[in-house]
């Protein structure tokens, strides 16, 4: 049985965004391939391309939901609520963790509000810094955990 959270955390600091991180630990379930899921997550890095709004970890964890679970007809209301139903649920089991799904509010010292272009190096200090990795880390066990999908 793979363990989806420390996939999305290696992923991670192998130097992936917290968006693709998440998405990419769930290929074996979403079918995605590596590159296109690196690239329908490439712009939810650092809370939607650095602008610090909601976690691209969260992002990650609404997108493997959708492929899961979202209603594939536009008229299937009852199909949609329980979808967004779901989607409410993991944003608030991962709130109540870790205190907000939003980034610049999750990312504590002076570079929370950094939401220039320039993606940071990724140095040891960059980890030491940011809990990002966890916050994958805490996507990717919600989503086994909620959604059963191991």
């Amino acid at each position: 049985m793979i363990n989806h959270a420390e996939k999305a955390k290696n992923i991670f600091l192998s130097g992936y965004n917290c968006a693709q991180s998440v998405l990419l630990a769930f290929s074996d379930i979403t079918g995605l391939d590596e590159k296109t899921a690196f690239k329908i997550a490439s712009s939810f890095g650092g809370g939607m391309g650095r602008l610090r709004e909601v976690c691209g970890a969260v992002s990650g964890m609404f997108m493997v939901t959708g492929l899961l679970y979202s209603c594939d007809t536009l008229t299937n209301n009852a199909d949609k609520i329980a979808h967004y139903t779901k989607i409410q649920d993991l944003a608030r089991e991962f709130k109540q963790k870790n205190g907000s799904i939003i980034c610049r509010e999750l990312l504590s010292g002076s570079f929370n509000n950094d939401n220039s272009p320039n993606a940071s190096e990724r140095t040891p200090e960059y980890y030491k810094k940011r809990s990002c990795a966890d916050f994958v880390y805490d996507c990717a066990e919600l989503i086994d955990k909620k959604l059963q999908v191991k």
